[in-house]
């Protein structure tokens, strides 16, 4: 049997995702349990200021998983909505919309919408300020973007129709190549993101 890869984590804060099995001692420690009743497992505990402690974390195939991509924006509900709508996803359960006229804190903090089972899910970071990307005319760089696909050019089309009436805004056509068909967009952020015939 081939062993499980593994990486040393010395310092910082850890990650806590909820497929990984902790070693400490030589025995296997599962995520939600500790070695005292009631105590939180030590990936999610505060750790004191100038300590050293070293875990072996295994991670699948080696490599770490892309969670989520995170977006920052002034307005995290009005980009999730967007997205929400553009891409059929769904809120993660306690960041629906708040009914009208009700306060909205998550809306004013951090979002997370959930993509079917294989998808990546999206979050919104709510910021004070941010300058939106000039892409393709140079200034402020796109730094990222998100690929979409589609599987014709026709459904390429109707989901052209469908960004711009959710808000997007149009950055580069090439509809027309032959090779890729492809439009990119600025979501009401200014994230550029692309949706291409592959």
């Amino acid at each position: 049997m081939r062993p499980q890869p593994r990486r040393r984590v010395v310092r910082g804060v850890r990650p806590c995702p909820s497929r990984r099995v902790r070693l400490r001692a030589g025995r296997r420690v599962s995520h939600g349990s500790s070695s005292r009743a009631g105590r939180r497992p030590a990936c999610e505990r505060p750790r004191a200021a100038g300590r050293w402690r070293a875990e072996v974390v295994d991670v699948a195939d080696g490599v770490p998983r892309v969670a989520q991509v995170v977006l920052d924006t002034t307005d995290a509900r009005a980009l999730a909505e967007f997205y929400r709508a553009l891409l059929g996803l769904e809120y993660r359960a306690g960041d629906e919309p708040p009914a009208p006229g009700e306060p909205d804190p998550a809306g004013e903090d951090w979002l997370v919408l959930r993509p079917p089972p294989g998808g990546i899910q999206l979050a919104f970071q709510q910021v004070a300020s941010l300058p939106p990307s000039t892409w393709p005319e140079g200034g402020v760089p796109q730094q990222m973007h998100l690929d979409c696909t589609v599987p014709d050019v026709a459904e390429l089309d109707r989901q052209h129709r469908r960004a711009l009436e959710l808000g997007a805004r149009l950055l580069r056509d090439r509809s027309d190549d032959p090779e890729e068909p492809l439009r990119v967009y600025a979501d009401p952020a200014g994230h550029p993101f692309c949706v291409f015939v592959g």
